[in-house]
């Protein structure tokens, strides 16, 4: 400025030069005078700053909920967990998993080394309990998930039977005591298992038909251990006593939790149900948009195109006509002679299981009236890789472990279950994960298997229209092949969504944006990641090389650390960072 206090640039001009700055000298300008500070917090300055730095494509328009462009600038940079605070080594082998109680306050952990360790999440955490399976034939320890109040944990993981057969089981503890209240065999093991109300699981059993033909069998089962005429209330006190009936799945649990079956699938080409988890639909605004009024069951939403078609098959609704009649007679030709088929002994099983399952699969009940849950897993129909999103509605009724206990009245060996929707995203699944308010889900899908292609895309679906909603930057690798076991454990959170890879980093995205915000570096894959239900600004990752890494961002550890306010406290930190 002049002697006068007149400016001796117009603002214009200072405009243009701050457009050719980045986003930290922009701010370092505004501290000069009062002329710089106003030009500095322009919202066309900061709407070509936000652009620019993010990459984000100019026809994606501000997030609904910003302000402004510059407090939008600040919050994909200063709310972002990025910065590491902890690191817990109390693991001795790989960490596989790791889930948040609902209340925040407490998280546990899954690893090789065949513990479940509950943790306190405090500014500073710290491990609560560690329970050792080894005792009880386990494996390692692969999975967790607290029920609704925060009272139980669930904790599945691998068993090894006798013959040394290896199979899952799930493990109910009481986190008022840690006691082990009940186990309850879970095959494969990559079902995992999940609650479906406070004081009740679901599990999954295999049934082999054929060479590659099998059915997938879900079983509702009490947390606590019942004994016939023994009411459920007063099981804990049973936790360990000898079961008094043989066990419905036919295995050797320690106790019997098995109450009822909820469905039986058929599985073609040796692929199986895996990875179940559920939605609550009551927690969406519109129930009714949850599936398409009046349409057909098992329909087949196909991520690879723009159309939909009927599903074909068992297990996916009704067949058309032509082609069960098509079946029939290709059938009553081979039976008699008449036809030789130009198939693979595999693709013969695989037409024979269609055919004899048209009749014996029960189309699925719809009930609108009533809040829902909705069941979600991942499945397939032409290979064992999982490439398919299974949906079934699970209605009010069989929501209770009142009633015909494991299927009786059901003619539960007379018919497979048809699914409500199959989404078919042409890849291999390697993670799921759903939002917290359950109205959409998100897919790690490398395209185009075998083998597993080393780009990995992030997929999101919203469960109420069962469409597709996005498809995020690829940005992070795999290098497992195919015919190995992989999965990553993805979360989400109000405006994130997170993700391990192989490539030996965890990768935060932006919901809106669909950008890549963070690496967050470990020494081996990242298998596990998990926001805090009460603050998003917290993340957890875990890795192969045994350790669980806290990060949280940059604004949390500048007020964790501060000792007075500072002025300008984004611009001090935002200087110093080099990304």
């Amino acid at each position: 400025m002049d002697e006068g206090g007149t400016p001796l640039l117009p603002d214009s001009l200072i405009y243009h030069i701050f457009l050719s700055l980045g986003p930290a000298d922009v701010l370092a300008a505004g501290l000069v005078c009062r002329q710089w500070q106003a030009v500095s917090r322009d919202e066309f300055l900061w709407r070509e700053q936000f652009y620019r730095y993010y990459q984000v494509a100019r026809d994606v328009p501000r997030h609904p909920a910003a302000t402004s462009w510059y407090e939008e600038f600040r919050r994909l940079y200063d709310t972002v967990p990025c910065v590491e605070v902890q690191t817990l080594k109390e693991h001795t082998d790989q960490v596989l998993h790791l889930s948040f109680s609902h209340s925040g306050y407490q998280f546990a952990s899954c690893s090789k080394d065949c513990t479940v360790k509950i943790w306190s999440n405090d500014l500073t955490i710290s491990l609560l309990h560690s329970a050792d399976m080894r005792p009880y034939n386990w494996s390692y320890t692969q999975f967790s998930q607290f029920n609704q109040d925060d009272s139980l944990l669930l904790a599945s993981g691998v068993f090894l039977g006798p013959h040394n057969s290896s199979s899952g089981e799930i493990a109910v503890i009481s986190l008022d005591n840690f006691a082990l209240l009940s186990r309850v065999r879970n095959k494969p093991y990559d079902v995992f298992g999940c609650w479906l109300t406070e004081t009740s699981l679901i599990s999954g059993n295999l049934h082999r038909i054929g060479d590659i033909t099998s059915c997938s069998v879900l079983w509702l089962n009490n947390a606590f251990q019942v004994r016939a005429g023994v009411p459920p209330a007063a099981a804990p006190s049973l936790a360990w006593c000898p079961p008094a009936v043989s066990h419905p799945q036919d295995v050797e649990s320690e106790n019997v939790n098995v109450v009822k079956r909820l469905f039986k699938i058929q599985n073609l080409n040796a692929s199986t149900i895996r990875t179940v988890m559920v939605a609550d639909c009551s927690r969406f605004d519109s129930p009714d948009l949850l599936l398409d009024a009046g349409a057909a069951p098992g329909r087949v939403f196909d991520l690879g195109s723009d159309s939909e078609g009927e599903a074909v098959g068992p297990g996916s609704g009704p067949a058309p006509a032509h082609t069960k009649e098509g079946l029939r007679r290709f059938l009553d030709g081979l039976l008699d002679g008449r036809a030789q088929p130009q198939l693979s002994e595999h693709a013969l099983e695989t037409k024979v299981a269609e055919l004899l399952a048209q009749g014996r699969t029960k189309p699925p009940e719809h009930s609108m009236a009533d809040a829902h849950k909705l069941l979600i897993f991942t499945t397939g129909c032409l290979t064992y890789s999982p490439h398919q999103i299974g949906i079934k509605q699970i209605l009010p009724h069989q929501m209770t472990t009142a009633g015909p206990v494991l299927g009786e009245g059901r003619g539960s060996d007379a018919f497979f279950d048809a699914l409500d929707h199959v989404i078919d995203v042409h890849g291999h699944i390697i993670g799921m994960g759903l939002s917290p308010d359950n109205s959409g889900s998100v897919v790690a899908d490398p395209m185009q298997p075998p083998p597993i292609a080393e780009e990995i895309d992030l997929l999101v679906f919203d469960l109420k229209t069962m469409r597709e909603v996005k498809r995020a930057l690829r940005a992070h690798r795999a290098y497992t092949p195919n015919d190995e076991c992989f999965f990553i454990f993805l979360d989400v959170s109000r405006d994130f969504v997170a993700s391990g890879a192989e490539d030996r980093h965890g990768y935060i995205w932006d919901r809106h944006y669909n950008i890549c915000l963070a690496k967050l570096r470990h020494q081996d894959v990242v298998n596990s990641v998990v926001f805090s239900p009460q603050e998003q600004e917290l993340l957890l990752t875990a890795s192969d090389d045994a350790t669980i890494k806290a990060w949280r961002s940059p604004r949390t550890v500048r007020i964790h650390q501060a000792a007075r306010p500072r002025p300008h406290p984004f611009l001090s930190w935002f200087a110093s960072q080099k990304r």
